[in-house]
């Protein structure tokens, strides 16, 4: 090796490190200025838990028995969802576990029946959330299990892609996150609706405050217009609460309830079209401001199963507990309504007839 090569692999080598020192710094400090827990407020009169960000699922759920529960959750097979899923078999659910193929979902349910202690079942299904047609077709097999379902959770999805990409001409992130939960909320609306006290639970993102200034830019569905990876995912994010806001009014009523949560950060398989800078930044000094896999799976579980939340619908939650959200457009009834109508018209081949 010549003195010349030695000195260049050194350059490299130093410039890999302090990318990846760089991009910590700047993961850090946009998660501190991000962060909602330092700044959200608590929303008037509604349920609080004794449940913190250092909270485990396993923890909020501790005491219950989920025994003939049903829960639906998608991306059963890794991060939050597989710790979710693994938390509600421990507690007795059955679990229908979605993922992209049903090998996987399946494979992740036998490794958690295989674990000590787990009482509950799982059942696997393929559901890829942009392929709409399969969305229908896993919403099927669903209802000719007939029974209720008593929770399902939207908890699978994408973000920072890097480069704009269209699923028929829509912004991915928006298809995959929002869209397609959407046609899989519809399909399955009634099964929820037949359980003793059904819950919506829909995993949305700090991530919203990232969307653009206009809420939804339903003129841009498409992202070609200043794509920005945050920028389509807040977008999507924010989909996702309106979504849940929406169904929480028109769930008025009934004994079924909708809510949103952010699930904090942390460091999953979710992450995985970042630069490769940041996921070793993150790997490497993540664990300072990260939640754990855990920790991230509490609120989720919490609004789930806890019973205080019985009639708590269309709120949104961090850290286990109903907070204030941060931006206008995440409370706006008005854009819920228009998003509503516009997902309508982006999915109708794929929705029940009596929705369209």
């Amino acid at each position: 090796m010549t003195q010349t090569t030695f000195n260049r692999r050194q350059a490299l080598a130093a410039g890999s490190a302090l990318a990846v020192s760089m991009a910590g710094a700047a993961f850090a400090q946009e998660q501190k200025k991000q962060d909602p827990r330092e700044d959200a407020l608590p929303v008037p009169g509604a349920v609080r838990s004794q449940f913190d960000k250092k909270s485990t699922a396993e923890q909020v759920t501790e005491g219950l028995d989920l025994t003939g529960k049903t829960v639906l959750i998608t991306g059963c097979n890794s991060g939050l969802g597989f710790e979710t899923m693994r938390v509600m078999m421990l507690r007795g659910a059955h679990v229908l576990g979605l993922a992209r193929s049903k090998d996987k979902a399946a494979e992740a349910i036998a490794s958690v029946a295989a674990m000590p202690g787990v009482k509950g079942k799982g059942t696997p299904f393929a559901c890829e959330l942009q392929d709409f047609a399969t969305v229908a077709a896993a919403a099927d097999e669903v209802n000719k299990l007939e029974m209720p379902i008593d929770v399902l959770m939207t908890n699978a999805g994408i973000m920072a892609l890097q480069k704009p990409e269209q699923v028929n001409g829509i912004e991915k992130h928006f298809v995959v996150n929002h869209l397609g939960h959407f046609i899989l909320v519809n399909r399955l609306m009634e099964k929820v609706k037949a359980a003793p006290q059904g819950r919506f639970v829909v995993v949305s993102s700090m991530g919203y405050r990232w969307a653009p200034e206009a809420g939804i830019e339903f003129d841009n569905l498409d992202g070609t217009r200043d794509y920005t990876p945050n920028k389509m995912y807040g977008q999507s994010k924010l989909a996702n609460g309106l979504m849940s806001l929406e169904l929480a009014k028109r769930l008025a009523g009934t004994a079924t309830t909708s809510n949103a949560i952010h699930p904090g950060v942390i460091n999953t398989n979710l992450g995985r079209h970042f630069p490769w800078y940041v996921r070793v930044a993150a790997s490497l000094i993540g664990w300072t401001f990260m939640k754990t896999v855990e920790e991230g799976a509490a609120t989720q579980s919490y609004v789930a199963t806890a019973p205080a939340l019985s009639t708590t619908s269309g709120l949104y939650f961090e850290d286990c507990n109903p907070v204030i959200p941060q931006t206008k457009a995440m409370q706006d009834p008005d854009l819920a309504a228009k998003l509503w109508a516009k997902s309508e018209e982006l999915t109708k081949p794929y929705l029940p007839v009596a929705v369209v």
